[in-house]
């Protein structure tokens, strides 16, 4: 644990137990958000036809939508556990090895 904090730039355990509970909760809504997302703008399973590709086609763009609902979570959640700063520079970064860092300028 001790690297992880000193890598992360962690100073105490109370604060690295924050960030875990703000990184499961931040997954864990984006998924369950992103169904309801899909059927709001009318791409519900049942929209799918019974052919081979339809599920495929479904679920891919299910994970194109839990991205960036993950990252716009994971700063509002930091946010209200208080560790907006500590998100919001692993966002930047994050971002930056993706290569969709022109998104933050």
């Amino acid at each position: 644990m001790q690297k992880l904090k000193k890598r992360w730039g962690i100073h105490s355990n109370f604060q690295l137990v924050l960030v875990f509970i703000v990184f499961g909760i931040t997954g864990s809504s984006a998924v369950y958000i992103a169904k309801p997302f899909l059927e709001f703008i009318g791409l519900e399973r049942t929209n799918f036809p019974d052919a081979w590709w339809s599920s495929t086609l479904y679920w891919t763009l299910r994970l194109l939508l839990i991205f960036p609902f993950y990252q716009v979570l994971l700063v509002l959640y930091g946010w209200l556990f208080g560790q907006f700063r500590f998100f919001w520079n692993f966002e930047k970064k994050m971002l930056q090895r993706m290569g969709l860092g022109f998104i933050l300028k």
